[in-house]
């Protein structure tokens, strides 16, 4: 997967994604791997005519995906679009008493991607949610959170799609520094973190 010139480039996710862009702004990427992406991408290709675009929101899970995708993705004419999304699906089983079953996360993930594949966008990059144990409670998602990343994983294979698969990455990674210095939470990115999904991302086209 290659990024071409005049190539527009849309990530779109929960909190991790966001990372405070300001959303009157339309091209404002926030502070988190979206803008490090693009700010690397321009610093190693600066002949290239290439945008970035963030609409990651924060607290999304993959049903407000759904309702925004329209305005959100489809309107904005993307050549490739970069999905993280899943952690708030299995969060709010927990704070919220509000799950979201595996089955009912594949079917939407589903119709963002046939939507997608409909439009003619070709270029889809998944990336799995991910949770560290940075607190104990967060030792009890993995019951919920794992099956959601197996449906991205098998759903990637399906579409054609890329994955990145961060969950692996991050909890291996986590033997050289510890889970609190890649995520305050075990699931919002430090920097570190940030900087770790936008070197894994940069990777991932350039294969």
């Amino acid at each position: 997967m290659i990024i071409e010139e005049n190539e527009r480039i849309l990530f779109q996710g929960d909190s991790v994604t966001d990372v405070g862009r300001i959303r009157y702004e339309s091209d404002n990427l926030g502070f988190g791997y979206p803008m490090m992406v693009a700010s690397w991408f321009a610093a190693q290709y600066p002949e290239k005519n290439v945008v970035f675009l963030n609409r990651g929101i924060s607290g999304n899970r993959v049903r407000d995906l759904e309702l925004r995708w329209k305005e959100d993705c489809l309107d904005l004419k993307p050549t490739m679009v970069s999905i993280l999304i899943g952690i708030n699906d299995c969060w709010r089983r927990f704070d919220n008493n509000e799950p979201t079953t595996a089955d009912e996360f594949e079917a939407t993930y589903r119709i963002l991607l046939d939507k997608i594949k409909k439009q003619g966008i070709k270029k889809i990059i998944l990336l799995e949610p991910f949770v560290l144990p940075v607190t104990e409670d967060r030792r009890a998602w993995r019951e919920d959170l794992d099956p959601k990343i197996n449906v991205i994983r098998e759903l990637a294979r399906e579409y054609g799609g890329r994955l990145i698969p961060l969950d692996g990455i991050f909890n291996a990674i986590s033997v050289f520094k510890p889970s609190s210095f890649w995520t305050s939470d075990g699931v919002h990115p430090t920097n570190a973190g940030h900087g770790l999904i936008a070197k894994e991302w940069l990777k991932t086209i350039k294969n």
